[in-house]
């Protein structure tokens, strides 16, 4: 860990290198800052606007050398086109969302291995004990929500989705989100960035923050689907275009 340099009383870091998960042959290096006290919602806020992501107590940004392919995106709410999502949105139709503190549960903790263990058992994610999560969910200086979706009590009420989101200034940023990987055909995973996308509009905040969009990486590339999205380039958010 090497400081890279301070910023008004805010200090930042940059990583040594590490495989990159995302592009074969290439090493990934993050500058990054610790967030804390009563300033970290706004730093967060800010910091998110120019394209970090949070991590528990710290917010970085892809720094690696010769190689920009990490894109921030962020979908613009006001101009969401729901069309290509209806199907998704009727077959989840029955569940319930719940906005909950960031509070760890053992029945979300099953879900989450549930989910690891069968779309994920290679990752970098596939080892996490229930302290990790623990620590993943609660070491939040920030705004931050677990946002449950469950089936009715009648149906027993089971936990088939959930995203720990943030809640920015100007957003929702979903952090992580994990679902029933034996229910493929409701399509939780795309049904969560939808439904985002309708719960930040009752909110009245205009964008749903969705991370690093990679062209041509089948684990990012999905995100090109959610537009019309916007793309961190140049200092400046602008539609992401073919």
């Amino acid at each position: 860990m090497t400081k890279v340099f301070p910023t008004g009383n805010r200090e930042f870091y940059l990583t040594s290198p590490s495989p990159c998960p995302y592009v074969k042959g290439q090493r990934e290096r993050k500058v990054f800052t610790f967030l804390g006290g009563e300033g970290a919602a706004s730093l967060n806020a800010l910091l998110s606007q120019r394209g970090f992501r949070r991590s528990q107590n710290i917010a970085y940004l892809p720094a690696c050398d010769g190689c920009s392919a990490c894109k921030p995106v962020r979908v613009p709410v006001a101009g969401f086109d729901e069309r290509p999502w209806r199907r998704t949105l009727r077959r989840n139709a029955d569940l319930i969302r719940a906005a909950r503190p960031p509070r760890t549960t053992s029945e979300q903790f099953s879900l989450l291995r549930a989910y690891l263990d069968a779309r994920h058992a290679d990752g970098g994610m596939s080892e996490m004990t229930v302290l990790d999560y623990a620590q993943m969910v609660e070491q939040t200086p920030v705004d931050t929500l677990l946002i449950e979706y469950r089936q009715p009590k009648d149906e027993g009420g089971e936990l088939m989705a959930c995203a720990l989101t943030d809640r920015l200034e100007d957003g929702l940023s979903m952090v992580y989100s994990f679902f029933e990987p034996e229910a493929p055909r409701r399509s939780l995973g795309s049904f969560m960035i939808a439904d985002h996308v309708a719960y930040a509009r009752q909110l009245g905040l205009p964008y749903v923050y969705l991370g690093y969009w990679i062209d041509g990486s089948p684990k990012m590339d999905y995100k090109r689907r959610f537009g019309p999205l916007e793309v961190l380039g140049g200092g400046q958010w602008q539609p992401l275009t073919d």
